[in-house]
């Protein structure tokens, strides 16, 4: 256990834990928000069309909830060629402190897309966000469909995200403007 691996996901990787592991538990990290400014060209868009997916931006007095895996030390080595390659598009590993729901302190590593890479899109007013994501369709399928999930996952969590919660109200009623009186 002493070289098992921490890792904590804020994104994705709340609910689509591709890897193996050996510990699954509801955490939080201190200094972070979640925000839809990752540029996604090869899950949730394409080069031509990226969709958006969430980063985290230094947020000294918030908290970000997400989901921690204690991934064993004979693994570590494969799930980070996996996730290195899941994540390959813009983001880097960074540890930080992780609060788990049941009171304990690790250390675990998490991606993050700092400004400087190159799929990096930025902020942007909600209404533009929103619809970028409604829009967009990439390999891993539609936008709106990560955001619904990260949204459903949360809620799951017990965590209150407005940015996450704001978007899907945005992102709901665009796809009710679309629906056609009796269909």
């Amino acid at each position: 256990m002493n070289n098992d691996l921490w890792l904590f996901g804020y994104g994705s990787l709340i609910w689509k834990a591709d890897f193996e592991f050996v510990e699954r538990c509801p955490a939080n990290i201190t200094g972070w928000a979640r925000r839809f400014w990752q540029g996604s060209h090869d899950h949730r868009g394409t080069p031509d069309a990226p969709g958006r997916v969430v980063t985290l931006i230094d947020a000294p007095d918030e908290h970000c909830a997400g989901m921690a895996y204690r991934i064993a030390a004979p693994q570590v080595p494969t799930v980070l060629a996996h996730l290195d390659y899941r994540e390959k598009n813009g983001y880097d590993r960074v540890e930080t402190n992780t609060t788990l729901s049941d009171g304990r302190t690790v250390s675990a590593l998490i991606y993050i897309a700092n400004p400087d890479n190159f799929a990096h899109l930025g902020d942007a007013d909600e209404q533009t966000i929103a619809q970028q994501i409604h829009t967009s369709n990439g390999p891993s399928g539609a936008n709106r469909d990560y955001l619904i999930e990260l949204h459903h996952a949360l809620i799951e969590l017990g965590a209150v995200d407005n940015h996450v919660a704001r978007l899907f109200e945005l992102v709901d009623l665009m796809g009710q403007n679309q629906q056609l009186p009796g269909s």
